[in-house]
This record gives structure tokens, sequence and C-alpha cells, in this order.
């Protein structure tokens, strides 16, 4: 986590996709029958007890086995990201679907130094995604402290005084993106974000377009203290990092049965980090998401077709599944009726969070799409009643569900925590230990097996399953969309309601055509 659709495979989606290949898996297994799954409210039941933590706990073990093999990680555009996308592909045929891969270039980058020393102390440091590099050894120039306002680092006149020096700015209320291009405007060799909650701080810059200066984070504390002590200090900052073209793909898989005009979409992210094996994040999305799906069917009784997507290059800026929505026309668009994101589900220090589809947190980013508190309720609503206390969380623009809320799409989900810290009141309402992170090894190398929190697990994959197929059924509540068989309910009602309205006026017509007659033979 740094943070196409109607998936008709054919000409037009080609067409609409421009340079973006798709290309088609046939599945091999004959089709799940319809009658083996119930619809209505059965259905979300029936795929609850089938889907289990033992279930997802087994493709976690395979994710892992496949990072093992490949270096340690499954990063997008290397071996692991393909060998876990072939998994999921494989396991996708078997249970009846037909799978797409849905291919876009990207810029790979890999850490080479991330090195920052303030009189002669090394100050831990973590490169930005698409962060420009130093020359090898680093720059070495004075420190300036951008002085900390509400919009710290927002305007280039923040950086008074910074040329040839490199800037220490805190985060918040703006992009890191816009903080080091106005460092740059105003003369700054580098930047230094540091964090505005106790944790690291492992951010991105986007776009490789936006990248204007080698640009890292590092802690509040460490923050806090270099603006208290070296303002004008020499340092030193080394961050450098191979950036290629490379092409990944996103893998897709939607029902054969249900609506191919209102479809459920649910999405994680496949691609670890290049640091370590991205169990956690975000192979506990893409497992439950995976597992869901392998129980459902390719064939299940839906009104809804259901589609899967497991994106590639979201640690990159996102960009699986921002290439993948803007592939689709605005009609192709118009037809997904909402999306679902699942991105770390079983942080080992876990929260159990929703997103905040209402803003009635009223934490940063405003309310999602029209629909999306309707989202954020059912998630809320399964767990409240399952003995699970729930939190929101904000649309923070760090996960796929981004690109589909840019384009109207309604949109809601998951996320167990990441590099912020779990409060007291949290520990008391869902255990683990306060004062530490949700997931201490967050991009990490022990983003292992060993960094689950299988209850945690356990408890998402229900929720997921439960709201997915719920929505599968119907969607009245999101867009007005009834479940077909109300639907047909209802055109059988008013097939009657004509047939009764015929037969009255049938009788009323012959009642009225004999008092004519009685009336003429009193006249003659």
């Amino acid at each position: 986590m740094p943070k196409s659709q109607s998936l008709r495979v054919g000409a037009a989606i080609v067409a609409a996709a421009g340079a973006l290949a798709f290309t088609t898996i046939p599945s091999s297994a004959a089709p799940v029958a319809a009658a083996e799954l119930p619809d209505g409210p059965a259905l979300a039941k029936n795929l609850v007890k089938k889907v289990t933590g033992a279930g997802v706990n087994r493709h976690l073990i395979a994710l892992q086995r496949i990072a093992d093999k490949n270096g340690g990680n499954r990063a997008a555009g290397t071996p692991g990201h393909r060998q876990s996308a072939e998994y999921v592909e494989a396991q996708l045929v078997q249970a009846g679907f037909d799978v797409t891969r849905h291919e876009f270039p990207f810029t790979f980058t890999q850490t080479l130094a991330e090195k920052l020393v303030v009189a002669g102390r090394t100050v831990p440091i973590s490169i930005m995604t698409y962060s420009l590099s130093t020359p090898t050894g680093g720059i070495t120039a004075p420190l300036a402290v951008v002085p900390v306002d509400a919009t710290p680092g927002c305007e280039v006149s923040d950086f008074a005084g910074v040329t040839g020096k490199i800037a220490l700015v805190q985060r918040g209320a703006c992009s890191f993106a816009d903080k080091q291009r106005n460092a740059a405007e105003a003369g700054a060799v580098g930047a230094i974000i540091y964090n505005n909650v106790d944790g690291g701080l492992a951010g991105t810059l986007t776009d490789p377009a936006n990248a204007k200066l080698p640009t890292g984070g590092i802690t509040k504390a460490d923050g806090e203290a270099l603006a208290a002590s070296s303002n004008g200090a020499s340092v030193t900052l080394e961050l450098r990092a191979l950036r290629e073209d490379r092409t990944s793909y996103n893998v897709i898989a939607q029902t054969k049965t249900g609506r191919k005009n209102n479809v459920v979409v649910a999405g994680s992210h496949l691609d670890s980090v290049v640091a370590g094996p991205g169990i956690n994040d975000n192979g506990s999305g893409s497992a439950a998401l995976l597992e869901t799906a392998i129980q459902l069917g390719g064939s299940p009784k839906v009104s809804n077709a259901v589609r899967f997507a497991w994106w590639s290059a979201e640690e990159l800026g996102l960009v699986g599944s921002k290439k993948y929505v803007q592939s689709l026309t605005f009609e192709q668009q118009l037809d997904i009726a909402l999306y679902l994101n699942f991105d770390m589900i079983a942080s080992p220090n876990t929260g159990y969070f929703v997103y905040d589809g209402d803003n009635s947190d009223n934490v940063g980013a405003g309310e999602g799409p029209y629909g999306s508190a309707q989202i954020e309720a059912a998630f809320h609503s399964f767990l409240n009643t399952t003995g699970t206390p729930t939190e929101g969380t904000d649309f923070s623009g760090r996960s796929d569900y981004g690109e589909f809320i840019l384009n109207g799409i309604p949109a809601g989900g998951l996320f167990t925590g990441a590099e912020g810290v779990k409060t007291a009141a949290q520990a008391e309402k869902w255990g683990g230990v306060a004062g530490i992170a949700y997931d201490k090894n967050y991009h990490g190398k022990g983003d292992n097996l060993g960094n689950i929190d299988r209850v945690a697990l356990d408890r998402n994959s229900d929720a997921i399953a439960w709201v997915t197929a719920s929505y599968a059924i119907s969607t009245e509540d999101i867009n007005g969309v009834p479940p077909r068989a109300a639907r047909a309910q209802s055109r059988i009602a008013g097939k009657a309601r004509m047939r009764a309205q015929l037969v009255h006026e049938d009788e009323t017509a012959a009642a009225h055509g004999a008092g004519c007659i009685h009336a003429n033979e009193l006249t003659i």
C-alpha cells in the first residue's frame, strides 16, 4: 500500500485501452452450477461459511514461497510478481473463471542507497518513490528548517532562504510532491519530510513527472530533534534508486452470471515492495479476495456480475488501478456499480478500520461519491454484528480506490493499519499494544508469514465475503438497481394488475352495453 470494467474482453475494450493490452486465459474447469449457491441473504451466509481463515492462509503460504524463490519479494515487474499473478490465475481458472490480463507500462524503481548523516550521527531515512537520486556518496549542504504552520511547505514562500540547502519540512496539509516541488522552486538541493505522527515515513511522489529533488522521509521524533538543534548544520544526504521502464499486468476475473451493466468490482493489489515479500501488504487482501472468488465460483446465481481484480504496481503510485480505470470509456465506467478495496487486512497490531465514505469522522479528504456511505455502513454492520468494533479511516488517497472515486464511482473497503500508531483506547478495544505501529514491518523485510494477525485475517475475510455477496444480489441502496428476483416479482405483479384492470374494463363495458340496449328498447 503506498498508497477493465465491464470486462467485456473484446475489441471494444482493446480499442478503448489504446496501447494497453488484454490477453485472455480461457477457463478449463467446468463452471460452477448456478443452483449450487443460493441467492439473497443465503448467498452471503453461505459464502461466509465457505471462506475460511485456513483457506485464505494457504494462499499466503504460496505467496511467501514465491517471494522466497525470487529474491525475497514480489514487486511489480519482477519474476516474483509474475509468478504470484500466475498462481492467482491458475486458481481462478480452476474455479471456473475466464481470466484476463490487463497489461500496462510503468516506471520500475529499486532503492540503492538511503543515508542521512548529521554531525556524524546517522538518522534513518526512506527514499520516496519516484524521488530523484543524489550522486553516489550523496550531497552535503546546510540544513534549512521550514517553520511549522497550518500548511507547512505548501507554498513556495515557506522556503525562504533555502537556496543551496537541504530543506527539512513537516508532513501535512499538502502532498509530498507539492512540498519538494516548492522547495525546488525556492532553490533547495534536497528535501527531508518528517512525519506529523509517531512512526516512520515511507511516501511516494505519485508520478515520475513530479520528482524535482532527492526526497526522503524520517520519523516525527527525528524530525523534531533536527528542527530544534540542527538548523544550519552541515548534513549529508544520499538517496539513490534504480529507475527503468518496464511492463506489468493486472489480473481480472468476472463471473459469467449476473448483469454486465451493474457490476460489483472488488480489488486488491498483488505486488509487494522490493524490500520484502509483502505478506500483509498486500498478500492479506489478495489472498482473502482470491478465496472469496474461488468459493463464489465463476457462475454463481447472482443478480449482478462480480469482477475481481488483482492490481499491479500499486506500490509505485497506484499505477495498475489508475491505468485500468483510465482505459475505460465513460459507458464502461457506468457499468460499474461500486468498487470494494482490500489493502492490508491482517496487520499484526491490528486495527479494524472501514473507509469513511460519508466523512462522518471529518478527517482529511471529504466524503466519497454517492453510495460510499452505504458501503461503509455495510462493513460496519457486519463486523459490529459479529462482535468486532470498528472505526472509520480516511480516503487518504494511498490505495487503489483513488481512481474509482475520482471518476464518481462509489467505493469502500477495509484496512487494518500501516505505519500509524495504535492508541491506548484502540488497544483497550481491539487488544494489541498501544504506542507502536499497527504494522511495525510495513514495507520491510519482516512483512512475512510471521507478520499476520490471523484472527483479523479470518474476521475481515468473512466481511469481504458477506459484503461482496450481498451487493452481488442487490445494489438498490447504492444506485436504485433492485435484485433481479424483486424486479421479476414486480413485473409479475404488474402483469397481474394489468390483467385485472382489463377484466374490470371488459366487465364495465359489458355492463354499460347492456344498459344502452335497455334504454333503446324503452324509447322505441
